[in-house]
């Protein structure tokens, strides 16, 4: 058997877990070491969360095996239960209970010490956290971004090896998002805290972590620095869950993908005259008055303050073009000349 190395805080082995005839997990292989923030992103459905679930032991694998820090806590033989398993979770609601004082919300997860030991756990939590100010509110009265760090102060005050949050920021407004996961991101690398963060949110994904696995129909389809997914992702799922690119046929011959809007060099494994896709990103494409390879028509204009998004009809092209740029156009241009950057295109 392929055991854990020491410094693994986690190890997934061939884990897969089945509701009726859908595979939810898929075979699932994953070594996550000490210290590293690692998200889960995929589409609604994927098997992120369920995956979440099986590391906290709210559900039990149907086949494969589950390390944490070198010991088996589910297997064919082996079942740990949650409790005992010292993973903080942290989830989309923040499950905070609504009699309980922000105080007495922290202290709930230390039963199991001393009374003196647990004090003195919850209020390191507290500290570290930053809600002092908060200990003897209710939860009905703080704000979400309170909330939420109040939901970590508890996920971490028994001192857990592993912390799971499960979309612990999509309920926060967008410009309060960024803000608490950065720093609660930072706070947990500081304490060398093994993180695994679920989220949908592309941008989310790629922020703060130090690696991405994406999955797909329960299976992992490709994992790496955030760098990687994007830059060089290993198929159009891929591609596309990162950014929204556009779409151009074309017919791969001589180790070139031919398409109307040029001719581009590409090592595809495909018979010649075979039919592939180039996929371009928007920021991909320059625009201009006079300067580019090719004339285009301005069909829309959306002004996002600091970029542009311009809609561009190309001769030879079926669907518009999407560019975004942060060049400025003088106001009623309707013609301008577009060049695309071959080392920024994909092809599958």
């Amino acid at each position: 058997m392929d055991r854990p190395s020491d410094e693994l805080a986690l190890k997934l082995l061939h884990v897969s877990r089945s509701f009726g005839s859908i595979a939810a997990v898929a075979d699932i292989c994953l070594d996550v070491p000490r210290g590293e923030v690692v998200s889960l992103v995929g589409h609604s459905g994927c098997g992120k969360s369920t995956l979440l679930r099986l590391i906290a032991g709210v559900e039990t694998v149907d086949g494969g095996q589950i390390f944490l820090e070198g010991g088996e806590v589910n297997g064919p033989q082996t079942f740990v239960e949650p409790e005992a398993r010292n993973i903080g979770f942290v989830f989309q609601d923040y499950a905070l209970f609504p009699h309980l004082t922000v105080r007495d919300n922290i202290l709930f997860g230390l039963k199991r010490l001393s009374r003196q030991k647990a004090a003195s756990y919850a209020a390191d939590a507290i500290e570290r956290v930053g809600v002092q100010h908060l200990v003897d509110r209710y939860p009905h009265t703080l704000s979400g971004g309170e909330q939420q760090r109040v939901a970590l102060a508890r996920a971490l005050a028994p001192r857990p090896k592993i912390v799971l949050m499960d979309e612990p920021f999509s309920n926060l407004d967008h410009g309060l998002r960024e803000k608490v996961r950065t720093e609660t991101l930072a706070l947990l690398k500081s304490l060398n805290t093994t993180v695994i963060m679920v989220t949908h949110d592309p941008q989310e994904a790629l922020s703060s972590v130090d690696r991405v696995v994406l999955m797909r129909a329960g299976r992992i389809v490709q994992q790496g620095s955030p760098y990687d997914l994007h830059d060089r992702p290993n198929s159009a799922y891929a591609a596309e869950f990162f950014c929204a690119f556009n779409r151009i046929p074309g017919i791969y011959r001589d180790g070139t993908l031919k398409t109307p809007i040029g001719n581009f060099p590409q090592k595809l494994d495909l018979q010649p005259d075979s039919a592939a896709t180039l996929f371009v990103r928007p920021q991909a494409i320059t625009v201009s008055l006079e300067q580019g390879d090719l004339p285009a028509r301005i069909e829309q204009r959306i002004f996002q303050g600091e970029v542009e998004q311009i809609i561009l009809r190309v001769e030879g092209l079926d669907m518009p073009l999407k560019v975004r740029t942060m060049e400025r156009l003088p106001d009623g241009t309707s013609e301008v000349r577009i060049s695309v950057l071959a080392d920024r295109v994909l092809a599958f």
